[in-house]
C-alpha cells in the first residue's frame, strides 16, 4: 500500500470523537457575553441617584467627560483620616473614585509608570498616569503618592503609594478637586 493510501485508510478507520462536539458548544456557550446588571439605586449614589445605563463603547466628548468630573462628590462618599499630627484629611476611597471613572469616562485607563524606593529604604513613592479618552481628544495627568515602609496599619506601602497617587491624579483631572481646596478657606 502506498503511504498516501496508508493515510487515507486510518484517517477513514479512526473512531470519530462524538463526544467532543457537545463539550464545544458548551464551551463556546459560556464565553457568550452576559448581560451587564446595572447597579442599584443604592450603588450609583454618586450620579444623582438615576441608574446608569451600560457605558461599554459609549464615548463622548472630552469637555464633557472633564465637567462630569468636576462636580461635587457627595459626602457620602467621602472618608476623614486622623493624621498621626491630629491633621484630618478628607479623601475619596480609590474604588470609589475608580467607580465614578467607569460611569462618567468609560474609555480612561490607567497605569503606574514608576515605583522607586528612597535611598534609605524608609519609604516608596509611586507615579500613576490616569488618561481619559474622548471622542474628539485625549487627555492625562499624572501624580506622585508615597508611602512609609514602616506603616503597616492598613495594605503594604505599595498599594498605599499607588491608590494615593491614583486619587491624586484623578483630582488633576476634576475628580475631587474640591477636596483639597476646602483645606484652604
Amino acid at each position: 500500500m502506498a503511504p498516501g493510501a496508508l493515510a487515507r485508510f486510518l484517517l477513514r478507520r479512526a473512531p470519530t470523537p462524538r463526544l467532543a462536539r457537545p463539550f464545544a458548544a458548551k464551551a463556546r456557550a459560556s464565553r457568550r457575553p452576559q448581560e451587564p446588571e446595572l447597579p442599584s439605586e443604592e450603588e450609583n449614589d454618586f450620579a444623582g441617584g438615576e441608574v446608569a445605563a451600560p457605558t461599554e463603547g459609549i464615548s463622548k466628548p472630552l469637555a464633557e467627560v472633564l465637567k462630569e468630573l468636576g462636580k461635587r462628590v457627595p459626602d457620602s462618599l467621602v472618608k476623614t483620616r486622623i493624621e498621626e499630627n491630629g491633621f484630618a484629611i478628607k479623601y475619596i476611597p480609590w474604588h470609589i473614585v475608580n467607580k465614578i471613572l467607569n460611569i462618567h469616562a468609560p474609555e480612561w485607563s490607567g497605569e503606574v509608570r514608576n515605583i522607586v524606593y528612597s535611598s534609605d529604604g524608609k519609604s516608596v513613592s509611586v507615579v500613576y498616569r490616569v488618561t481619559l479618552h474622548g471622542i474628539d481628544a485625549e487627555i492625562y495627568r499624572e501624580a506622585t503618592g508615597t508611602a512609609s515602609v514602616d506603616d503597616t496599619s492598613y495594605g503594604d506601602p505599595v498599594q498605599k503609594a499607588e491608590a494615593m497617587a491614583f486619587r491624586r491624579a484623578c483630582a488633576r483631572l476634576g475628580l475631587g478637586l474640591h477636596l483639597y481646596h476646602e483645606d484652604m478657606s
